[in-house]
């Protein structure tokens, strides 16, 4: 398998090597040379699969023999050592709950696997000391933090905006310390995704310091998201119904996952895009123009990006053909004001406590579902623990929602940042590093 930059100009290259760089040298985004189907026998026989089994078929054409079979099987053990449970709402739509994992967000499959990756990249090409430069708009920072805690030969540096976190995100990414740095920018998220990608095409900085990124633009971040699609599609609720999904979206690349899979076969009939105020895609589909705006600051914070770097993905996939994307993704957008309502529609109806990005894709599933005639099974991803909004949600819901037990340890840490409002100060900051 090769990568090659959607900005065309620059060399193809291996997985391993696209891990290490996240960007390519023209600054495009990798994407792989070909994407194969998955025989039919692998669906029909997918509920005699362990998790574990179905990652690897999954992931192994991607990987191309850069990393052995045995090592690939042990990245992936130790990268889904959580489940992915399916909770009924109501009799045609349930949640995907992907915030089992150590830092109670979905990100942590992402981060988990391309940490494990890199590590094995360390020990076989023995290069200079690598930094992870990465923007959060929420829960990137500390799934990041989390899965290269104490990693050999890796620094992270986590830039996140100024009060525009939930107390509980800050503390996941500002209290270990080790080889985790914090960067508290006076801003909005894009801010942080500009001075990153600043510092991507500085010369002067690249030239002495290592870099890479570990959002979702970095593809083992981004291609490993396909497992719990294939997970749940093995642990449907009812399989004799076709599937709808609604992803909670911000960068996009959780829901450009879920196409991938869908090309290689998996039998998702639907997509939805669901965002909050930040409507940049819905608006696109709506419209065929795709118009970049200025993030707004929402209660489902890691949403808030005006310019999804992973759409240009999307594109690809449907070879840019616009009609053949609106056939399968449908867009919906709700304010805060929507979100609250969904959250107490939500638990009034099951019960179910959601997280503002949970309640709007659920939103965005249940508007999907009000309007076709067709018998959907419907999911919405609930991509975060409600206690990271604990304010929000109990406000919204006048309860108390309980800190899980490995969140507790974290809350009595002291917060360590490094304040900055401009990209001269980061970039002094990682030559001094």
């Amino acid at each position: 398998m090769k990568y090659y930059s959607l900005n065309y100009n620059s060399q193809d290259v291996s997985f391993l090597y696209a891990v290490r760089k996240g960007l390519a040298p023209d600054r495009g985004l990798y994407f792989p040379s070909d994407i194969k189907k998955l025989p039919n026998t692998f669906f029909k026989n997918i509920h005699n699969l362990s998790d574990h089994e179905i990652a690897f078929q999954v992931i192994h054409q991607f990987v191309g023999g850069d990393i052995p079979d045995s090592r690939l099987n042990k990245i992936i053990e130790e990268t889904l050592s959580f489940d992915f449970p399916i909770v009924p709402i109501t009799d045609s739509i349930a949640t995907l709950e992907l915030f089992q994992g150590p830092t109670l967000a979905f990100k942590d499959v992402g981060a988990r696997f391309m940490a494990r990756c890199l590590a094995y990249a360390n020990e076989v090409e023995k290069k200079e000391k690598l930094t992870i430069l990465v923007a959060t708009s929420g829960d990137t920072g500390g799934a990041v933090a989390d899965g290269f805690y104490k990693v050999d030969g890796i620094n992270v540096v986590i830039l996140y905006p100024k009060g525009k976190v939930s107390q509980i995100q800050e503390k996941q990414l500002t209290t270990l310390g080790e080889n985790i740095k914090a960067i508290e920018v006076d801003g909005v998220f894009d801010d942080c995704q500009d001075m990153v990608k600043s510092a991507f095409i500085d010369n002067d900085l690249i030239q002495n310091v290592a870099l890479t990124s570990a959002n979702s633009i970095n593809i083992a971040r981004w291609l490993s998201q396909m497992f719990y699609y294939f997970i749940a599609y093995k642990n449907r609720l009812h399989p004799e119904k076709k599937l709808v999904v609604s992803v909670p979206s911000g960068n996009f690349g959780n829901l450009c996952a879920g196409l991938v899979a869908k090309k290689m076969g998996l039998p998702i009939d639907q997509f939805i895009a669901s965002t909050n105020i930040n409507d940049t895609v819905p608006d696109y589909l709506n419209s065929g123009t795709y118009t970049p705006k200025k993030s707004k600051a929402t209660l489902s914070n890691a949403m808030d990006v005006g310019d999804p770097s992973n759409f240009i993905r999307i594109q690809k996939l449907f070879n840019n053909d616009f009609f053949k994307l609106k056939k399968i993704l449908k867009g919906y957008h709700y304010t805060d004001t929507e979100t609250k309502k969904a959250i107490k529609e939500i638990h009034e109806v099951s019960g179910y406590i959601a997280d503002p990005h949970g309640a709007v894709g659920y939103l965005g599933l249940r508007d999907f579902l009000k309007n076709t005639t067709d018998d959907y099974q419907g999911l919405f991803l609930e991509t975060a623990h409600p206690i990271k909004f604990v304010d929000t949600v109990e406000a919204t819901l006048k309860t108390t929602v309980e800190i899980p037990k490995r969140l507790e340890s974290i809350l009595d840490r002291e917060k360590t940042s490094i304040p900055i409002s401009r990209y001269d100060e980061l970039k002094s900051f990682l030559l001094k590093r």
